[in-house]
């Protein structure tokens, strides 16, 4: 009898081993464990496990932090986007907003800078890929429990004719069959005006031909059908060259306070330079009178290191010591001395 229960008990533990095995083959294969979201953070990532099948929070530990004081030259597009975020933060109703306009004009900056000055107030910024549009109706059930004001951040946006994001971006602005987050708002930049591109051949094709489309006039809604369901537009436009000077100016000031650009000389120093950096990029952007005042403050910076004096060792300052002089009485009573004690010549 117990030969027959060893028997079976080694037939058991031999299934066991084998079933170990396979599942040893198995887990590579199991998607990663999703890490837990950090709700302590004010900026975040949203990331995808390409097998895990769903997206989590990444949390950004060092937010880029910009001031409203520091972005010159759009006091407008300042005002209504820090009044939008302030009654978003609030709790009182506001609107998806759509930074349009020329390249380097703090659009982006502008976003960061309402995260900075409202962050304490419980502002978190979500930044969204445009590849990873299509999960924000997941992003949006994720956050609709929490008691936090969240901007889904999307930089430099576009679509083509067949991108998946731009209908998934549709549905969340205004068309969905799910209630829209009050907790969520939706920030975009874009150099589009229409999040689309527009051709010419567009107008070409609106022809009432055999073979051309009986109401070309919807084709056009469809293109900025997008970009009107943000109820604030704000546009930016390229700056002048006394704007991107006084950019380049604030900057300077801003990275090495301790340079003094009051001085005549200074000041033309300055302006030379950054006009010739303008000229050599081809652009008087806001982005680039940053680089510029980076580019001189270090170079400012190195040249004093250079021309500083360098201090002698301190072996080389001590003094060589300096004998005291001898009175007049003391040098002719020594000569006399000498004399005195001279031996007398022998007499020839």
């Amino acid at each position: 009898m117990f030969g027959k229960l060893e028997s079976s008990l080694v037939k058991t533990l031999d299934r066991v081993d084998k079933l170990m095995d396979r599942l040893e083959t198995l887990l590579p294969l199991l998607p990663p464990a999703l890490p837990v979201n950090d709700w302590t953070a004010i900026a975040y990532r949203w990331r995808r496990h390409r097998g895990a099948g769903r997206g989590f929070l990444q949390t950004v530990a060092h937010p880029h932090v910009i001031r409203f004081e520091d972005l010159k030259d759009i006091d407008a597009q300042k005002d209504r986007l820090d009044a939008n975020t302030q009654q978003f933060v609030a709790g009182r109703a506001a609107n998806n907003v759509l930074l349009t306009g020329a390249r380097g004009t703090g659009k982006s900056s502008l976003v960061k800078a309402a995260l900075h000055r409202y962050a304490k107030q419980g502002l978190r910024l979500v930044e969204v890929d445009k590849a990873d549009l299509i999960d924000l109706p997941e992003i949006a059930d994720l956050l609709a429990t929490r008691k936090e004001r969240f901007i889904i951040f999307s930089d430099d946006l576009s679509f083509e004719a067949n991108d998946p994001g731009y209908k998934a971006l549709k549905s969340v602005l205004d068309g969905g069959i799910a209630a829209i987050n009050d907790n969520m708002l939706v920030y975009a930049t874009s150099n589009r005006r229409h999040l689309m591109p527009e051709k010419m051949s567009e107008n070409e094709d609106a022809k009432h031909t055999s073979d051309g489309e009986i109401h070309p006039g919807e084709t056009t809604e469809e293109k900025i059908s997008l970009s009107e369901r943000f109820g604030l537009w704000l546009s930016f436009y390229p700056f002048g060259q006394e704007q991107y000077l006084d950019i380049a100016r604030h900057w300077v000031t801003v990275l090495a306070p301790q340079i003094k650009i009051n001085s005549i000389d200074v000041e033309d120093k300055l302006r030379r330079a950054a006009l010739l950096w303008a000229l050599e990029r081809g652009s008087r952007s806001g982005r680039v009178a940053y680089q510029f005042a980076r580019d001189w403050v270090g170079n400012v910076s190195l040249a004093a290191v250079l021309t500083t004096p360098i201090a002698p060792p301190m072996a080389s300052l001590k003094q060589p010591k300096k004998r005291a002089a001898r009175s007049p009485s003391h040098t002719s009573r020594s000569a006399h001395t000498s004399r005195s004690v001279r031996a007398p010549r022998s007499a020839k």
